[in-house]
């Protein structure tokens, strides 16, 4: 059965199990309006959103949507925009009407949204005016412009129904697009987002006086649950960005003394290499957290040394509703996934038997929680291959490598299938990643596999590393001197055989680097040159 080891190192004012109170997303935003209705929730640009304003918003949209397009309990609304106020009002307009919210990335193109409204039904899409042109005339559902329709609805001012009530209803429906094949959608309901918010407000220490960096993109569950769904519940302000960008992210810390903000490395690592930032004031900021990669150490340690931040790194996935591995604040590792939290148990086991592992041995990360979700919409064979029973209890199969040690810490040792076989030994390129962030003309890397070029090498595979230099080292470091780098610090079969520069890594819309894409475009270029 799943380790204990880690209670050992339980953070004193957490407990061990956490009672959430059975509500909807819909009543703990009334809530908090009741609470605190003058109290900013939402700071945008040079705007302020107070509850009470949000509140009201919302039930006119949610009236709007119920008598004039006739939105009924569990349909599904696609909600299509950049991060912005409208977004906030829109997503809980749609749950306050009992609906489904289904959250689709704004940089998706006409087939991509397509098939999300095919997918999951949708009755109604809510879109904001520039992205119009990526919806065809012929949209399975009835397309409204986001900015037109709150303004008709607040003049209209129509009274919602009830309030939702039930937390076991489905409330959100995200899609993720997994390892392979199309995108799948994950069924949240009001109770697996909620246990997933009750339990990360406990351990960060969260409350209504915090002010939270709110960047990542709200389509995203890292956005939606921390940028979002969060603050709200805590009565809490959220400072809105539209998109990523390093130099106003600093300003808005600085200007409205936000003391939590929830990233991943690369967001990091990009507002701290900003020209002026050691002359910002960023004493409010009190919790730094994220995760979706591995903080290398070199970045860690200048965040400590520098500007006193312990980078709490954490581990969730979509299915998770993000929060369900944490470092303890008090004992923080790096390049750690941290121990399970509030009500959750996890396991590692090897993935052809699912045996269970003893501490140190590689298997993959098996989880059963509170905030795990439902299944997959309308995926059956999905379901099957993802959730698997053991001793009585449904266990979601996470697809990601990782081993427990003594302590009861997790650590990841990359996805499923990401791994380099070089000639026979396992290379794990979240471990050349870290050590790579370790050379000072290194801003960002990525570790990939490509085929083995060489003669007489089918089926073989090399390491190979995507590298950013930073902008004064660029120039000065050259292929072979960082080859001969890595080759001083790792075992040779570890060391990337060959390096790319490049002015600048694709990632997701979240800052998630785009491993996989890296990947394909090197290895048919490898295949080329062979």
């Amino acid at each position: 059965m799943p380790t204990t080891a880690h209670l050992a190192h339980w953070p004193a004012h957490v407990p061990r199990e956490l009672l959430v109170p059975p509500l909807t997303l819909p009543q703990a935003l009334a809530g908090s309006a009741a609470r605190r209705p003058a109290h900013a929730a939402i700071v945008f640009e040079r705007c302020t959103l107070t509850y009470g304003d949000l509140a009201a918003r919302v039930d006119a949209l949610a009236g709007w949507l119920q008598q004039r397009c006739g939105v009924h309990a569990g349909d599904r609304v696609l909600l299509l925009s950049q991060n912005r106020p409208a977004w906030v009002v829109a997503a809980y307009a749609v749950l306050r009407a009992g609906a489904v919210l289904v959250p689709v990335n704004p940089m998706c193109k006409r087939g991509e949204i397509a098939f999300h409204a095919d997918d999951s039904g949708a009755r109604v899409a809510l879109v904001s005016e520039e992205l119009m042109d990526e919806l065809t005339q012929d949209s399975p559902c009835a397309v409204l412009p986001l900015a037109d329709t709150l303004a008709a609805a607040r003049a209209a001012a129509l009274a919602p129904g009830p309030m939702p009530a039930d937390p076991d209803a489905l409330a959100v429906l995200p899609y993720t697009s997994g390892t392979t094949g199309q995108p799948k959608g994950c069924r949240h309901t009001h109770a697996t987002l909620r246990a997933s918010l009750a339990a990360s407000a406990v351990w960060k220490r969260l409350d209504e006086h915090s002010v939270v960096l709110a960047v990542a993109p709200l389509f995203h569950m890292l956005g939606l649950q921390n940028g979002m769904n969060l603050p709200l519940m805590l009565g809490a302000t959220a400072v809105m960005m539209t998109r990523w960008h390093a130099a106003t992210a600093a300003e808005l810390i600085e200007r409205h003394r936000v003391t939590a903000w929830s990233a991943p490395p690369a967001m990091v690592i990009d507002l701290y290499a900003q020209p002026g930032t050691a002359a910002r004031d960023f004493s409010s900021l009190k919790l730094l957290s994220g995760g979706g990669a591995a903080m290398p150490e070199a970045v860690a340690a200048m965040l400590r040394e520098r500007h006193g931040l312990v980078y709490e790194e954490a581990y969730g996935l979509t299915e998770t509703a993000s929060f369900l591995h944490a470092n303890p604040p008090q004992r923080c590792r790096r390049q750690c996934l941290g121990m399970p939290t509030q009500g959750v148990q996890s396991m590692v086991v090897d993935p052809e038997t699912l045996a269970e592992l003893p501490a140190g041995e590689v298997g993959e990360l098996l989880t059963h929680a509170p905030q795990l979700m439902l299944g997959y919409w309308q995926r059956p064979d999905a379901d099957a291959e993802a959730f698997v029973t053991i001793g009585g209890r449904r266990w979601f199969r996470t697809g990601d490598l990782a081993h427990v040690d003594d302590e009861g810490y997790y650590f990841l040792r990359d996805r499923l299938k990401r791994m380099v076989n070089v000639s026979g030994y396992k290379v794990w390129p979240a471990e050349v990643e870290s050590l790579m962030y370790a050379h000072p003309a290194v801003h960002e890397a990525c570790v990939i596999a490509v085929p083995d070029p060489e003669p007489g090498r089918d089926g073989r595979e090399r390491v190979q590393a995507v590298v950013v230099l930073k902008p004064q080292a660029r120039g000065t470091v050259d292929e072979a001197a960082l080859i001969a780098w890595c080759r001083e610090r790792m075992a040779v079969y570890k060391a990337p055989r060959a390096v790319a520069f490049v002015d600048a890594l694709p990632k997701s819309g979240t800052g998630k680097i785009q491993w996989r894409e890296l990947q394909e475009t090197y290895a048919r270029a490898a295949v080329a040159s062979g």
